[in-house]
């Protein structure tokens, strides 16, 4: 029986499916997940994984990078071409520059191993939500963790009072809440808003973040609002209601 988060409207799915080629982490993952779903299918390879998720149109995917037959890039691009739906890949902690590749070419997130449980289902949980989520309107401003965030207006407050942010700021700001959940690389982030300038992603990024959440975070040293993604980059994270 569900719990009343896990049956939390946007947080459950019809099918969820799982490619990896551990079977003590497909048992892990399927009997974890479900809760969640209606159904869990799990797959052992690149290929026995992309036929299931042709057939089955699942609602997510949980993808791991070390198959025995394709590269977990190729597996996840083959995805993303027939489908919008979320990929959250499972990555060991020395593929750092996989990952980076493997959430350009369209993983919405990653998890490294050795992972808890509770946390991927979350992690599942928050890209269930933000999949289904119905498309924001400019002019309703996100509230989240006591922060206002108007994009319409351009403006950021807490407790009725204006924070001012800079330029920079607020692109990076704005980059982070429209991609709530998930990863953007240190490379998507600095495209999106230093567009055509050159330089080094992570210096500049570590610099205007450092200020940003000076500025939005109840506790900068400890932030709840953007979460550092090590060697990765950054995550917005909008808690549930």
């Amino acid at each position: 029986m569900s719990s009343p988060l896990t049956a939390a409207v946007g947080t459950r799915a019809g099918v969820i499916l799982v490619i990896d080629d551990e079977m003590q982490i497909r048992r892990a993952l399927a009997e974890a997940l479900a809760d969640i779903s209606d159904m869990v299918l799990v797959a052992a390879s690149g290929a026995e994984g992309l036929a299931l998720a042709a057939s089955s149109h699942p609602d997510l995917v949980i993808l791991d990078l070390g198959l025995p037959d394709m590269a977990g890039v190729d597996v996840c691009r083959a995805l993303r071409r027939g489908s919008m739906m979320p990929i959250v890949v499972l990555s060991a902690r020395h593929a750092e520059d996989e990952k980076v590749q493997l959430l350009t070419v369209g993983a919405d997130d990653y998890v490294t191993k050795p992972f808890g449980l509770a946390e991927l289902v979350a992690r599942v949980q928050a890209q269930l939500r933000r999949a289904r989520a119905p498309t924001r309107p400019t002019s309703s401003p996100m509230v989240v963790d006591g922060l206002i965030i108007d994009i319409e207006r351009r403006e950021v407050r807490r407790d009725d009072t204006l924070i001012r942010l800079t330029r920079t700021e607020w692109q990076l700001l704005y980059t982070l809440v429209t991609h709530p959940g998930r990863t953007l690389t240190h490379q998507q982030i600095f495209d999106a808003v230093w567009a055509k300038s050159f330089g080094n992603p992570q210096q500049y990024l570590r610099v205007h973040l450092t200020n940003l959440r000076r500025k939005i975070e109840r506790e900068p040293a400890a932030p709840r609002l953007i979460i550092t993604e090590p060697g990765v980059g950054y995550r917005f994270v909008v808690p549930p209601e």
